[in-house]
């Protein structure tokens, strides 16, 4: 079974984000969907609700369009809240050991400004080192990041946008599919 944290700040008005969503609920994964946001408008995230939705499953997706070369500040705040010592690391702190752990990111720009002589200066990996030290630190498989270019709609058509977010969706469910086995 499968986790998916959410972390847009403004699902309502996404089309990447929401396109991958809506795939994974139609794609048959027993999945549960938990967005940070509608749970969460203050930030005040409820530690042990979320550490009970994380040890219910194998696998979590963390969902998130990349905010200045980030996460949006509720993951991060959910990172700080959930991923506690005596839980996610340290003495006892053995609870995530094993689990799978998928960011499944939308990137706004477009795949050249992802370079180390394009505009952001660094490939997208490199954006994700504080995720992958996350995962190794409370023990969990760190799988490479899902990501996809091209989802801002003040440069892409809704169309071109939901296109490519079918394709990225696509290969997250053959990887769910694989890691679920």
């Amino acid at each position: 079974m499968t986790l998916v944290i959410l972390a847009h700040p403004d699902f309502s008005r996404s089309v990447a984000n929401k396109a991958v969503i809506g795939h994974l609920q139609n794609s048959g994964l027993d999945i549960e969907i938990r967005d940070l946001t509608a749970l969460y408008p203050d930030y005040r995230i409820d530690s042990a609700a979320e550490q009970q939705a994380l040890l219910r499953h194998r696998t979590i997706v963390f969902q998130y369009p990349l905010y200045w070369y980030n996460m949006p500040a509720i993951l991060k705040q959910y990172f700080d809240c959930v991923l506690t010592y005596g839980f996610a690391y340290g003495t006892g702190g053995d609870k995530l050991k094993g689990k799978n752990f998928v960011p499944s990111i939308t990137i706004g720009a477009p795949e050249q400004d992802y370079r180390a002589d394009g505009e952001a200066h660094f490939r997208v990996y490199e954006f994700c080192k504080n995720l992958e030290q996350t995962a190794y630190y409370t023990q969990m498989n760190y799988i490479d990041p899902f990501y996809f270019h091209g989802t801002s709609p003040a440069l892409y058509s809704t169309d071109e946008i939901k296109n490519r977010a079918e394709t990225c969706a696509e290969g997250l469910v053959t990887l769910l599919l694989r890691l679920e086995r």
